[in-house]
């Protein structure tokens, strides 16, 4: 059972975004990390899986082909959090939380709903702010109250753009190690838009890359993270270091060329 993506295109407006995208797979009880420059694809491609941008191609969940379920059905079974989470909705943490627990439980369900939204603010380390309004938090606060948001709604695929960009260098570690320890506890698929190239390789089991609207390479972060491929994706030098006992390291040394050109 995992996710599946082949021959996925997707055009906006006279522009193809998407060129045949295939080869991607996220297995249940992992983080997979999506990467690529900007202007690769990745927010397309996780908004054409979630059915939010039209494309072509084959998307199978679980051994579903997600074009042929309803919004409702496809709605339930995953859940896209987009970059922007700038709601200032006048609402406290916990009612916000709360909710988007009770939009998609049935009500045989929500006899825990109390406990999961608790559990959520705590491990996000929002409990202190549950009574404070949406629009009282900071960047990086509604970043949090939004990922806390998608996780008590429980989906089997969930798929985040960027969910550290607000966030701290405390908060970024937090919520990647409470989404990986989530996907193993939970087996479910997480997918990440991230543009850490450390961070993807510390806490995602799997990487998809993209460059150009195309899948450029999938695999683990052991196979995809070399000195050549990040200076063909990304055109940089890279220095990478896979120490023993200690988290990834890769660190960007220079830019080779302008981002687009072709290498000599």
């Amino acid at each position: 059972m995992s996710l599946t993506v082949e021959n996925l295109s997707a055009t906006l407006g006279r522009t193809q975004i998407l060129h045949d995208v295939s080869g991607l797979h996220a297995r249940p009880g992992e983080v997979t990390a999506l990467i690529g420059p900007n202007g690769a694809g990745k927010s397309t491609l996780l908004k054409a899986i979630a059915g939010i941008e039209r494309a072509r191609g084959n998307i199978m969940l679980d051994d579903h082909d997600m074009s042929s379920l309803g919004f409702a059905e496809r709605a339930s079974r995953l859940y896209y959090l987009p970059q922007d989470v700038g709601s200032r909705a006048a609402l406290s943490v916990f009612e916000a939380v709360l909710l988007a627990r009770r939009t998609v439980a049935l009500p045989g369900q929500r006899s825990n709903d109390l406990q999961l939204t608790q559990d959520a603010l705590y491990a996000l380390e929002l409990e202190h702010y549950a009574e404070r309004e949406l629009g009282q938090l900071s960047g990086g606060q509604r970043q949090r109250v939004a990922i806390a948001q998608a996780i008590v709604r429980s989906p089997r695929l969930l798929m985040l753009d960027e969910p550290t960009s607000a966030l701290d260098l405390h908060h970024q570690l937090q919520v990647l190690d409470w989404l990986s320890c989530l996907a193993r506890e939970r087996n479910m698929i997480i997918i990440i838009a991230i543009h850490d190239l450390s961070m993807a390789a510390r806490f995602a089991s799997h990487i998809w890359v993209m460059k150009d609207g195309r899948t450029e390479a999938t695999g683990s972060p052991h196979e995809v993270l070399t000195p050549d491929r990040l200076r063909a994706v990304y055109a940089i030098e890279t220095h990478v270091e896979w120490p023993e006992g200690e988290p990834p390291r890769i660190t960007p040394l220079a830019a080779t060329r302008r981002l687009g050109e072709r290498e000599h």
